[in-house]
């Protein structure tokens, strides 16, 4: 109960991670946010027990943590793209053929016991739109951090791609639908709760390929 707790908090924080750094430029206090997320990293590492990761993310939270202190907003704002960019390795990883199976396959199996055959090449398609996503997120983190207003650089992190992510999992399941009519497909309560329930698990294994 309490790792639930835990992890529930850590993912509240991250999701209001883009308001809380646009509140601490508006109170000139914007070195709290990274501060706070290089104590994260720092008692992941620690928690970790593969040793490439607990090095990322001891690297990670050092480079915050240094941040925080000499180039306050610059760091602040440069978590997001970091977070999007291991998201875009983490799914593109999948696609590579010893890393296997593609990521969004991984959390299917959660909910087929047999995948069925024509299912293979289009989830290995989705993992690709995936990854692609969380490329074009990165630059545009870059772009609005660097060229845009702090107002716009909050909304399109803290609201935007969030609605985007939205958008583009409805469709697919829409899509999912149309495309494989025969197919029984899992209501989208279901598929949300075997990713909320399964997805870390899914999520190790994937960093321990």
């Amino acid at each position: 109960m309490l790792g639930i707790i835990k992890a529930v908090v850590i993912t509240c924080l991250f999701l209001l991670y883009p308001y809380l750094v646009y509140r601490g430029i508006e109170s000139g206090v914007v070195w709290l946010a990274p501060a706070i997320f290089s104590a994260i990293f720092l008692m992941q590492s620690f928690a970790t027990q593969n040793v490439k990761t607990k090095l990322i993310k001891a690297f990670i939270a050092i480079g915050l943590l240094l941040g925080a202190y000499y180039l306050q907003t610059i760091t602040a704002k440069v978590l997001p793209v970091l977070i999007q960019l291991l998201l875009m390795y983490f799914f593109g990883r999948t696609l590579l053929k010893d890393k296997g199976p593609p990521f969004i396959e991984s959390f299917v199996r959660l909910q087929f016991t047999e995948i069925p055959q024509q299912l293979y090449p289009y989830l290995r398609q989705l993992t690709i739109v995936w990854t692609a996503f969380f490329a074009f997120n990165a630059v545009m983190c870059v772009a609005l951090a660097v060229w845009s207003d702090d107002r716009w650089w909050a909304l399109y992190n803290g609201a935007f791609i969030y609605l985007m992510i939205g958008l583009i999992t409805t469709l697919e399941y829409i899509y999912r639908h149309f495309r494989f009519p025969d197919l029984e497909i899992p209501d989208a309560k279901s598929s949300i709760k075997a990713m909320f329930v399964n997805g870390r698990k899914i999520w190790m294994d994937v960093q321990a390929r």
